[in-house]
């Protein structure tokens, strides 16, 4: 299956904040449908109404500029502007509505060359793995798969679960040799994945378990897209409940 088959990734932006798309960021992903999502923060005692009003012509504006370098990589890409008290409910919200696989937090990524793929043992594999190849195939991107335990007698159930996810990945065509593996013992999973992350340009994180009544970012994944100043790529869970 291709990613236009079977994915599509919501992409917040601040439109007046001056915050932009990185073009390694639409290279990687131009294969996947994006939403893009422009969004402003505005005072809770202030409607989105008013704020529409006062700054919907430029927002608009400034949608359209961004909207456009998706575009011109040939990505297939749908825009909608939001004015928000809270972006990260914002963000949780539309996933749902509109059905996405992912939110993306685009931070500067001058260069795109190691993706740190973080596994929780309660996230699906195949689903990461086969959003993360669809990432992977049109590029020479290398991937480091990582996952921490609590002690070292876990490890095992660590490794096989890396082991898991290394052998999708190469039965999705991704080269072996593109393929690192890490295990780590630490009480502390998030500051692990801060310290893996210091030697890679982006990082992929999976929620707490795969329900739609457990929003993205109220775990380990919103405390990872607000701290880093890498790209954060948030897989949401496969959401079967009726």
């Amino acid at each position: 299956m291709t990613g236009t088959e079977t994915h599509r990734l919501l992409v917040p932006v601040s439109v007046l904040d001056g915050e932009g798309i990185p073009v390694t960021i639409v290279d990687a992903f131009a294969s996947i449908p994006v939403l893009l999502l422009g969004y402003h923060e505005i005072p809770d005692q202030t409607s989105p109404a008013q704020a529409h009003d006062q700054w919907g012509a430029r927002a608009k504006r400034e949608l359209e500029e961004r909207r456009s370098v998706f575009e011109d990589a040939g990505c297939p890409v749908i825009s909608r502007l939001v004015f928000t008290p809270d972006r990260f409910k914002t963000f949780e919200r539309v996933a749902v509505e509109a059905s996405c696989n992912a939110i993306l937090i685009p931070n500067p990524a001058p260069v795109l060359e190691r993706m740190l793929v973080a596994f929780r043992s309660d996230v699906n594999v195949d689903h990461m793995t086969n959003l993360v190849t669809t990432v992977l195939e049109d590029t020479d991107i290398e991937v480091t798969l990582f996952h921490v335990v609590s002690k070292e007698r876990n490890r095992p159930e660590g490794e096989q679960l890396i082991e898991t996810a290394a052998s999708a990945f190469v039965g999705a065509g991704v080269d072996s040799d593109r393929i690192s593996r890490s295990v780590v013992v630490d009480n502390s999973p998030t500051a692990a994945i801060f310290d893996a992350a210091e030697n890679h340009d982006f990082i992929v994180a999976g929620e707490s378990r795969p329900s739609i009544r457990r929003y993205v970012f109220r775990d380990r994944a919103e405390r990872i897209a607000k701290r880093t100043s890498d790209p954060v790529l948030v897989v949401r869970g496969e959401y079967l409940e009726s």
